[in-house]
């Protein structure tokens, strides 16, 4: 008769813990990590510190569990739609058009979560600095590999360097940052004009893509 009564806590104090890191994101997002705090979050989420702190420990703990569920939601939001395309050319269209629609979204209210925190900790060693590496070199590996398969199934040229390309995509993403700075939604579009026009003059059949950014 407890087994109902644990597991209704259990289940309470995950949703807890996924309000608190979805608030933390969203806070991360716009002020940086440095801006996060066990007591403000507390205040703002009407829990007690004692609480938060049981699910956290540290300041440095909250910052790398709101990093690890900032990587969830992307893959929830750019990751998984992706995969409903077919492997090759039309998926990695489709990751490149998920990326800016992710961020034009204001899935965080700071545009792209991760954009927001690497100029924050590029240059300071630790813990925090080594998970974001990390999230942003999965996300780097998962578009080369994605860009690897296209030419494999013969959709791209042979000299489409996938480590190249790699780059240059993940670079027009970044920029994208401008449409905060000056409040400049175009951007985008010139984000998605620049990453097709790449993408149709290394592909085998052009067709495969859409004709112009939407």
């Amino acid at each position: 008769m407890t087994a109902p009564k644990l597991d209704g806590r259990v289940e309470r104090g995950d949703q807890t813990r996924r309000a608190i890191l979805d608030r933390a994101a969203a806070i991360a997002s716009v002020e940086g990590l440095e801006g996060l705090s066990i007591g403000r979050l507390a205040a703002e989420l009407d829990v007690s510190k004692s609480g938060l702190f049981a699910h956290f420990g540290s300041k440095e703990e909250l910052q790398l569990a709101t990093v690890r569920w900032a990587g969830k939601v992307f893959v929830a939001e750019v990751i998984a739609p992706a995969l409903r395309s077919p492997a090759g050319l039309r998926r990695l269209w489709r990751l490149c058009d998920g990326w800016l629609d992710y961020s034009n979204r204001r899935v965080f209210p700071g545009g792209c979560f991760f954009a927001s925190v690497m100029a924050e900790f590029d240059a300071r060693p630790g813990r925090v600095r080594d998970a974001i590496a990390e999230a942003h070199r999965d996300w780097q590996r998962y578009l080369q590999e994605s860009i690897s398969t296209a030419r494999e199934l013969g959709e791209l040229t042979a000299d489409a360097d996938p480590r190249q390309l790699t780059f240059e995509l993940d670079a027009f993403t970044r920029a994208t940052q401008d449409a905060l700075l000056f409040d400049e939604q175009g951007v985008y579009t010139r984000a998605r004009r620049a990453m097709l026009h790449r993408l149709r003059a290394v592909a085998i059949d052009p067709g495969l893509l859409p004709r112009s950014p939407r």
